[in-house]
């Protein structure tokens, strides 16, 4: 905790064009939204993972090695992040509106894979299909298109 706070110091303490240098990609762009629904529940599960890793593979036509390196920074992004906007932005500015709800439908997945969807995941998912400037009809429609049957 104390890192984090030491870290979020420091960076303030940067010059803003020291700040800027690394670009954040569009692959670690999406991979941090998707960890944020991951993570939601409390529990990273093994199964969360193996989907994340598919679906970012075919998704951007990575190699195994790439896809984890982009797996770890995004969760260390996710970590440290306060917001999502920096990585909707990413996504707003390169995905059309049906990218984007492709993007959303796989948050909706991820969210089920355990079986259930936990409060926390919605209101995650909500927040993200809204900064990716989703209408609530395209939002409702990628939820149902998405959710396993009973």
């Amino acid at each position: 905790m104390i890192d984090k706070i030491n870290a979020f110091f420091k960076k303030l303490n940067t010059p803003f064009q020291e700040n800027d240098k690394e670009e954040l990609s569009l692959e670690v762009a999406c991979t941090v939204l998707l960890c944020e629904v991951m993570k939601a529940d409390g529990t990273l599960q093994e199964e969360e993972q193996i989907s994340l890793k598919a679906f970012i593979a075919k998704q951007f036509q990575l190699q195994n090695n790439q896809i984890d390196e982009i797996v770890n920074t995004a969760l260390t992004l996710s970590d440290n992040a306060t917001d999502f906007y920096q990585f909707t932005r990413k996504v707003n500015e390169h995905y059309t509106i049906e990218q984007r709800m492709e993007i959303v439908g796989y948050l909706w997945r991820l969210a089920y894979i355990d079986g259930e969807l936990a409060t926390l995941e919605e209101h995650i998912i909500r927040k993200i299909a809204d900064l990716l400037h989703l209408r609530h009809s395209e939002y409702i429609q990628t939820k149902l298109a998405n959710t396993p049957s009973s």
